[in-house]
């Protein structure tokens, strides 16, 4: 009895300190991201999953860095970089994080017309409809009741996780693939290395960082809960992989097991999978999707929002009144139903769009990483809060690899 009130008390802290690290991590399993999971699944079977292991230490390492900067500077990436830059690389900064989070929030609303019409409702229907409540949700409700409703949205991911049970995958193949690194002769399949570097590239994108520095400036966490911040970051960043190792394995499992390798929207790994793993799978990936789509159309927009705001020294926040911080709210409208008015343009190219996004993300993704490791290591700024030696090492590497990566991917997309 004593041991489970233990457990419980542990479950309950856990639960209090979720917010911004655990909803900015979950958030990167969006419908671009569901697509890359499937798309290695279903082409390749278990034997992409080893790349979960560094893909979680890499959004743990870039995540903490951003949650600290936040905590000890009580001010957002955006406003550090003006500050400590200058308001010209800001602002071209900002036109690029417009530019590419813009294209983010079409693929969203392309993801949320997708899996509706798995359930026979039309785009046309559900893409209004969706912007409408997103739109609502954020500019009628203050920071702690948005919150609270994107933390049970965090939760609707484990839909995929029973996905992956239903799937009836080959548990130990699984494993073993997951804690062994491929064979060399596997580097000389392009396809396989293509995959490869989407499904680590995917992991961490511009607008997560400026994201959780605001939310983490936002809700006001102070350097005393420095630790509780850092452990919503881990406990975040691990869950969001999990899912993405069960996205993997439910493709895996089903797809790639009936001989279907070829999926260009992630509705159709849902659609596929009806008739191979049974009608409950079918709806829970279907769900998810539209989940996944409809949390990231609601955060993407307001990232962007605040990142812009902070930049330019414009009023931003979700305690604010509409008049207190209108051009935050304006321009968070217009993202948002700007992005949802392009997905109902007939016969418009939405994969091409998509695959655009991920082009923009892995442009900017270098300067923004390359900003944040020197603001950090600012000891003017962040005192005794900078990074370690062995953390320095560590987050470099870091950088160099998903930086290596994401310029890799720009490369090979844009050579077809």
């Amino acid at each position: 009895m004593s041991s489970w009130r233990a457990w419980r008390t542990r479950l309950i802290l856990i639960f209090a300190v979720l917010g911004p690290g655990f909803i900015t991590a979950n958030v990167d399993n969006d419908a671009g991201g569901i697509l890359t999971y499937s798309s290695a699944g279903a082409q390749f079977g278990y034997t992409l999953l080893w790349t979960m292991i560094p893909i979680t230490l890499a959004l743990i390492v870039v995540q903490e860095m951003c949650a600290r900067m936040g905590v000890v500077t009580g001010k957002g990436l955006s406003d550090l970089i003006r500050e400590e830059f200058g308001l010209r690389i800001t602002f071209v900064i900002m036109i690029l994080l417009v530019a590419v989070n813009f294209t983010n929030v079409v693929t969203e609303f392309s993801g949320i017309a997708g899996s509706m019409q798995l359930f026979h409702v039309s785009k046309y229907v559900s893409v209004p409809i969706c912007a409408a409540i997103v739109w609502a949700l954020v500019v009628k409700g203050d920071y702690k009741s948005v919150e609270k409703i994107f933390l049970i949205a965090s939760v609707f991911y484990i839909a995929y996780i029973i996905t992956g049970v239903l799937s009836g995958p080959d548990w130990h193949l699984a494993m073993v693939e997951t804690i062994k690194l491929p064979p060399r002769n596997v580097w000389s399949d392009k396809d396989y290395v293509y995959t490869t570097v989407a499904v680590i590239g995917t992991t961490i994108t511009p607008w997560m960082q400026f994201y959780l520095q605001s939310s983490i400036v936002e809700k006001g966490v102070s350097i005393r809960k420095y630790k509780t911040s850092r452990l919503d970051v881990i406990v975040g960043s691990i869950f969001t992989d999990i899912v993405a190792w069960f996205i993997v394995v439910a493709c895996a499992a089903t797809l790639y097991t009936h001989g279907i390798r070829h999926i260009t929207d992630p509705s159709d790994a849902a659609g596929a999978m009806k008739p191979l793993a049974g009608q409950y799978a079918f709806i829970l990936f279907a769900a998810g999707l539209f989940n996944a789509s409809l949390f990231a159309a609601s955060i993407l927009p307001l990232s962007t929002a605040y990142t812009v705001c902070e930049g330019l020294g414009f009023e931003s926040g979700l305690d604010k009144s509409f008049n207190e911080a209108k051009f935050f709210y304006w321009l968070y409208s217009l993202l948002l139903f700007a992005g949802a008015a392009i997905v109902l343009i007939p016969n418009f190219p939405l994969v091409k769009f998509s695959i655009l996004s991920q082009v923009l993300n892995g442009v900017l993704l270098p300067l923004v990483l390359v900003f944040m490791l020197k603001l950090i290591n600012k000891h003017d700024l962040m005192g005794s809060y900078t990074n370690k030696p062995w953390f320095n090492v560590i987050a470099w590497t870091t950088v160099i690899i998903v930086t290596s990566l994401s310029l890799v991917l720009v490369w090979n997309t844009l050579h077809g």
